[in-house]
């Protein structure tokens, strides 16, 4: 059975909107879009290729996807990175989008809850979600999460969408790994207690 592991990119007061650029997300009148890019290092940078291994599915909510969609299949397969997005089965949560146009991307089939649920029942490894915050709420609403990978930066932006918002039931996490940057950022692996 897959595990599911969510992976986010946040300042240190929860905000997850708007990492890569100024224009990624101004919903809510954001203005602080492109926060991410100061604090990049090689270590994150070497992180993120460690992780590949175990991912054999992602899954993106509409708006991540299409955002994905504008860079990854036309980068290098060199980038081990381009290489593993542009092959590995990737789900899209959606009810708009019907055509997929990435390689491998295929629309979530049915409603949220029971589709994820059969995902992960149909094969090893880890399914990861980058981004797509709407759909992290939902998969933390129907407890579909297994575990965070988590980037927390020194940054407090004191406005923005943010990765936990109302939770019905508290969740208790285990501590799996802690490791810094040279920038600041702590990289935090959690996995939920059953």
């Amino acid at each position: 059975m897959r595990t599911l592991t969510v992976i986010e990119f946040l300042t240190l007061d929860g905000v997850m909107q708007g990492l890569g650029s100024p224009d990624e997300d101004r919903d809510g009148g954001f203005e602080h879009g492109g926060w991410g890019g100061p604090y990049f290092d090689e270590r994150q940078a070497a992180a993120a290729v460690e992780g590949l291994a175990s991912t054999t599915a992602y899954l993106f909510g509409r708006r991540t996807y299409e955002k994905m969609i504008g860079f990854w299949p036309s980068q290098p397969d060199d980038n081990p990175m381009a290489a593993h997005l542009n092959a590995t089965p990737k789900y899209v949560a959606t009810g708009t989008l019907t055509d997929l146009t990435w390689n491998n991307a295929r629309v979530l089939d049915g409603a949220t809850g029971p589709a994820v649920r059969a995902l992960k029942a149909g094969g090893d490894g880890t399914i990861a979600v980058l981004g797509s915050g709407v759909l992290v709420q939902d998969l933390i609403a129907e407890d579909l999460v297994d575990g965070y990978r988590l980037f927390l930066h020194p940054l407090l932006l004191g406005t923005g969408k943010r990765l936990f918002r109302g939770m019905a039931t508290p969740r208790r996490l285990r501590l799996v790994d802690c490791t810094p940057t040279s920038t600041g950022v702590v990289m935090l692996s959690y996995d939920l207690l059953r």
